[in-house]
């Protein structure tokens, strides 16, 4: 950080679920980092054992936080907020391996320009490290749902080594202000898992604050190793969230587009591909998402 700013302190927040080894690989590669005015918050999300002793054992200086429940990813690291000190938060994936300038160049992206209310890193391929899975968000599309990452799939060959505006933070490696949290408020919880933090970067840019994707830092991530790449839970809550999203932030005539869309598109295309591949498991856990969203009240942007 530039001399003439006091060197701020970091809450790093990471929430385990049933992946204490994974949990330790990400604490010891907090090692690597050249910015140590941090502290770490581990968070335990109702794992089947109690992982505290095993974390403390190799790193004391980490604290626990278990709680009894899943709360999923957004209760997770709201609860690790409840204690968290720093001037600056990080909320990173417990499936992650951090890059030594990575939070130096978080930090220093919010001095960069007036009104940065989160910031998050170029993020790889950890078993790929040369790919790239994010570089910044594309808008989302108000009368589809959709939105798509920048660079996904990619080769890194320095092409979106910049920093520029973008439309969300990514869940798996975001730095905001505690300032930004105390005037928005912390993560939505209602989705449980995904779409959360698409949500809370649209009440972040709503609130005038800048969402910014900094290339020049970069984390490592091993994608997919909590729910699966076709895990029916992965298909009920991303219909589902997807629909909820669309409810809480587009206007009326957007989400009437949007369910024209969901009801002759979206869901036709999406249950004949699992019909076809005899996955009825699936089938149903697309419907639930859907049938969810009809009985359940619309809950405040804000909550």
């Amino acid at each position: 950080m530039p001399a003439t700013h006091p060197i701020p302190l970091v809450s790093i927040i990471t929430v385990n679920y049933n992946q204490p080894e994974v949990t330790c690989e990400f604490l010891a590669s907090l090692d690597k980092s050249r910015f140590r005015n941090f502290e770490v918050i581990v968070v335990d999300n109702g794992s089947r054992l109690d992982p505290t002793a095993m974390i403390h054992q190799r790193f004391p200086e980490v604290t626990v936080i278990r709680s009894d429940d899943n709360l999923g990813f957004a209760g997770g690291n709201n609860l690790g907020l409840e204690k968290a000190r720093g001037e600056y938060i990080f909320m990173v994936n417990n499936d992650t391996e951090i890059t030594e300038s990575l939070l130096d160049r978080l930090l220093e992206a919010f001095q960069s320009e007036k009104k940065v209310g989160m910031v998050s890193p170029k993020i790889k391929y950890f078993h790929h490290p040369d790919t790239i899975q994010y570089a910044g968000f594309t808008s989302m599309n108000a009368c589809t749902g959709q939105a798509f990452p920048i660079g996904k799939m990619e080769k890194d060959h320095g092409q979106y080594n910049q920093k520029r505006p973008t439309y969300s933070a990514h869940g798996a490696a975001m730095m905001l202000s505690r300032k930004v949290i105390d005037e928005v408020g912390k993560m939505p919880e209602v989705y449980f898992l995904y779409y959360e933090e698409w949500d809370w970067s649209t009440q972040i840019r709503k609130a005038g604050y800048k969402i910014l994707f900094e290339g020049n830092a970069e984390i490592f991530h091993k994608e997919s190793l909590s729910v699966g790449k076709m895990s029916t839970l992965k298909t009920y809550y991303h219909i589902r969230n997807r629909i909820l999203y669309m409810r809480r932030n587009v206007q009326a005539w957007q989400l009437a587009v949007f369910t024209f869309f969901l009801l002759f598109a979206i869901a036709p295309k999406a249950l004949v591909q699992y019909i076809c591949k005899f996955q009825p498991d699936h089938v149903s856990a697309f419907l639930r998402g859907i049938y969810w969203n009809i009985r359940t009240p619309l809950t405040p942007s804000h909550e």
